[in-house]
């Protein structure tokens, strides 16, 4: 247990560190040295290459973690199970990089009025693709080793650092655009290097294969186990990358920007749901491990209201301080300003509603999570080609909303319908309420002629008004108990 606890210590101060250091670069700074349509450029070769390379991987990264224990000799090499690992892929990657080559008239077409500044990177998008699918493989089997911090530390703190660099070059002139999204590649490719030769210093870098690799586990099971992920990894990639794709071919490469800084801005709103979730998900496996429903019932309905008290709170601060936000870049990015209320209340919703996807992914009905998770992707693409031509970017947004809320709803039905468990308490509609309460009085708060003076007196009201509620209303149970203590001592 040594390692998994050292591991999981760093694993999680990099993880809090890789969060503040992603919102900064890709919130903060990056708007203010680039172009809406260049960072729709970046943004769409970076969805590119996560999908082409999840397709190729075939679900094999999943496959690496889950079946490596019955591979596990380091005298004999695995095996051979690295070279299996990053054979299989790199043959189906050849077969999904000569598709979108040869599909490139069709592709570039639906960026008609963007071919030129996006045709130019289009066989780049390949090189990329390749580089995602080598590190994601090298990661799968440095986690299957339990060497976690080290990959970790690459892509949360690493490449963030060298994306952040590159653009303050690109701002200093000494990058062109064009150097700029080959250093944005490049960088990524660096990591893979990187990665290989941490696995040499260890030890673990076994490149010789050996037949003994097709024994040790039949290659079916590995392989239908492989098609399971690859589907359910896809729809998560869809639901995540779409929305950008998708404004980006329907209205242009500018408005894929400005949609993608704010689907980050609201990206802050789900980080201490993400950070629930990773202490969650063993809890959760224990209570069924132990067929304890009660206890999962009870803790479902605390960590729902939980979720919800510091959501709204978040939600808030966030909405009245937008101004404040999109003050810090170009003034362009402004226009976002009501797809990014549509992603916070998107996201707020799916944080109220509670652990339903991991009691699910961790149930006997697991197998189900698949097909909500398809489901939401066809849901969001049906509803992105019937209302972007009509909204633009904003009907991305109200996709997203209206496809979140009903697969929601339908996954919390079904959690409730098979394992007689749901989320609210009395608490969730009294938590709207002084959310309301606090952002009536965050909204009368003055403009002043400082945008930071306005968002530290509106954010100081807030604070206190929905605390100074959820205390005095017992909307906040767990809270109360700790301000007692706290008064006792």
């Amino acid at each position: 247990m040594g390692i998994v606890q050292r591991q999981g210590l760093r694993n999680t101060v990099i993880s809090y560190l890789g969060l503040v250091l992603g919102f900064v670069s890709t919130t903060l700074v990056l708007p203010r040295f680039f172009a809406p349509g260049q960072l729709g450029v970046t943004t769409t070769l970076a969805s590119v290459a996560t999908l082409l390379a999840q397709v190729a991987a075939f679900g094999f990264a999943s496959v690496g973690i889950r079946f490596f224990p019955y591979f596990r000799n380091r005298e004999n090499g695995h095996h051979g199970f690295l070279p299996f690992l990053l054979g299989v892929p790199l043959l189906g990657f050849v077969a999904v990089a000569a598709l979108f080559w040869l599909g490139k008239p069709v592709l570039l077409g639906f960026y008609e009025a963007d071919v030129a500044a996006l045709g130019p990177y289009y066989a780049w998008g390949i090189v990329f693709a390749l580089f995602t699918l080598l590190y994601s493989l090298l990661d799968a089997y440095l986690k299957a080793l339990y060497h976690t911090a080290f990959s970790s530390f690459l892509q949360d703190i690493v490449l963030r650092l060298l994306i952040l660099g590159g653009a303050l070059l690109f701002a200093q002139g000494l990058l062109s655009f064009h150097g700029y999204v080959l250093w944005f590649i490049g960088a990524n490719g660096l990591l893979v290097l990187v990665l290989t030769g941490y696995l040499l210093r260890i030890g673990e870098l076994h490149w010789r294969p050996q037949r003994a690799v097709l024994a040790v586990r039949p290659v079916r099971e590995l392989f239908s186990v492989g098609a399971f992920t690859l589907f359910s990894s896809l729809a998560g990639s869809i639901i995540m990358y779409i929305d950008t794709l998708m404004v980006g071919s329907q209205v242009n490469l500018a408005a894929a920007g400005i949609y993608a800084i704010a689907f980050n801005i609201s990206t802050a709103l789900a980080i201490p749901a993400r950070s629930l979730n990773k202490i969650a998900f063993p809890l959760l496996a224990d209570y069924w491990k132990e067929q304890n429903l009660s206890g999962m019932a009870d803790f479902y309905r605390r960590t729902t209201r939980l979720n919800a008290l510091i959501g709204c709170l978040l939600a808030l601060g966030i909405a009245l301080n937008l101004p404040f936000i999109y003050s810090l870049m170009r003034a362009e990015y402004a226009q976002g300003t009501l797809v990014v209320l549509l992603l916070l209340g998107s996201r707020l919703f799916d944080g109220i509603t509670g652990l339903n996807g991991l009691i699910l992914i961790t149930s006997p009905r697991y197998r189900f999570d698949l097909v909500f998770n398809v489901s939401l992707s066809l849901l969001i693409i049906g509803l992105n080609l019937l209302l972007i031509p009509r909204l633009g970017m904003v009907g991305a947004a109200v996709a997203a909303v209206a496809a979140q809320v009903s697969i929601n709803l339908a996954r919390t039905w079904f959690v409730w319908h098979s394992f007689g468990m749901q989320p609210f308490t009395w608490q969730i509609p009294l938590i709207l309420l002084i959310t309301t309460a606090a952002g009536v009085a965050g909204w009368l708060v003055p403009t002043l002629a400082s945008p930071l003076l306005t968002m530290l007196l509106r954010s100081t009201v807030i604070t206190a008004v929905y605390g100074g509620l959820a205390l005095a209303t017992g909307a906040a149970p767990e809270a109360g108990a700790l301000l007692q203590k706290l008064r006792r001592r």
